[in-house]
C-alpha cells in the first residue's frame, strides 16, 4: 500500500492508523476538522518518518466537503499532485447520548452525515477506483457497542457493521476489500469529549490503541471481514449475538445507567 486516506486522522484511533501506516513508510491523507491540529499532526508524522502527508480541513456533517473528499478518493494518480489513494480509513465520528425521544433531532441529523451518509459517499468513491485498479483496503471503525443496543451511537454502528458486511460481499473478486474494525473501549479522547470518564469500566477491558490498530491491520492483510481486537472483546460479542435478547436489553439498561452516572 502506498497512500492512506484517514478520516479523523488526528486523534484516537484516527492517529494511531496514521502512525502505524506511518511506520509502514505509507504516505498519508489525513482529514479533519481542526486545521492547526492537522499541520502539527502532519508536521510530526513528517519528521518522525520522512513521509509525505497531505491534509484535507473537511467537516464530514457538510454534504460540499463529504464530496470533496470523496473527490480526492477518485484521483487516478494522472495529476502528480494528486497521487492515488489505496487505503481508506473511515473512522471520523463521536459520541451520541442524546435521548431518542428528543424532539431536536439536529444532534441526530448530524451524526448521521457523519457517520452514515458521509461513510457512504467515501466508500462509493474509493471501491470504484480501488476495484478499477484491481487493489486496495477499506476500513471502517464500528465498534462493539453495536451488539449492546443502548441509544443512537449503537443503531448507527449496528449499520455500520451490516453495511461493512455487505461492502466486503460486494467486493468479493475486485481485489479491494472492506474490513470492520469493531473496538471495544479505547483508551482515547474520545471519551473524555463525551463527558464520560469510564471509572465504571474495570482496568482490564481497556485496549491501547497503538495495538487495536496493529491488530486490525494483521486481520486486514489476511483479508477478513470482520476485526475484533483482544480475546475479551471476541468473546463478549460472541455472548452478546447468543444471548437472549431480554438479556442483552437488562445489560444494555444497567450499562447506561452506569454511564448517566459518570456525567
Amino acid at each position: 500500500m502506498h497512500r492512506a486516506l484517514i478520516t479523523g486522522g488526528t486523534s484516537g484511533i484516527g492517529a494511531a492508523f496514521a502512525r502505524a501506516f506511518a511506520r509502514r513508510g505509507v504516505d498519508l491523507v489525513l482529514v479533519a476538522r481542526d486545521e492547526e491540529r492537522l499541520r502539527e499532526t502532519a508536521a510530526d508524522l513528517r519528521r518522525e518518518h520522512g513521509i509525505d502527508v497531505e491534509t484535507i480541513r473537511a467537516d464530514l456533517a457538510d454534504r460540499d466537503d463529504q464530496a470533496r473528499v470523496a473527490r480526492r478518493l477518485e484521483a487516478d494518480g494522472s495529476d502528480p499532485d494528486l497521487p492515488i489513494v489505496d487505503v481508506l480509513v473511515n473512522n471520523a465520528g463521536f459520541s451520541l447520548r442524546t435521548s431518542l425521544l428528543d424532539p431536536d433531532p439536529s444532534t441526530h441529523d448530524r451524526a448521521h452525515e457523519v457517520m452514515v451518509r458521509s461513510v457512504i459517499v467515501l466508500c462509493s468513491a474509493a471501491a470504484r477506483a480501488m476495484s478499477a485498479r484491481g487493489q486496495g483496503w477499506i476500513i471502517n471503525v464500528g465498534s462493539v457497542s453495536a451488539f449492546v443496543p443502548q441509544n443512537n451511537y449503537s443503531a448507527i454502528k449496528a449499520w455500520m457493521n451490516a453495511y461493512t458486511e455487505a461492502l466486503h460481499v460486494q467486493l468479493a473478486g475486485t481485489g479491494v476489500s472492506a474490513t470492520l474494525l469493531a473496538p471495544g473501549w479505547v483508551r482515547t479522547e474520545f471519551h473524555a469529549r463525551a463527558g464520560i470518564t469510564g471509572s465504571s469500566i474495570p482496568g482490564f477491558l481497556w485496549l491501547s490503541s497503538d495495538r487495536l490498530v496493529e491488530d486490525c491491520l494483521r486481520d486486514v492483510a489476511r483479508g477478513k471481514a470482520v476485526s475484533i481486537p483482544s480475546l475479551r472483546f471476541k468473546v463478549i460479542t460472541t455472548a452478546m449475538r447468543i444471548a437472549p435478547r431480554g438479556l442483552v436489553h437488562g445489560i444494555s439498561a444497567a450499562l447506561s445507567a452506569r454511564r448517566n452516572r459518570e456525567r
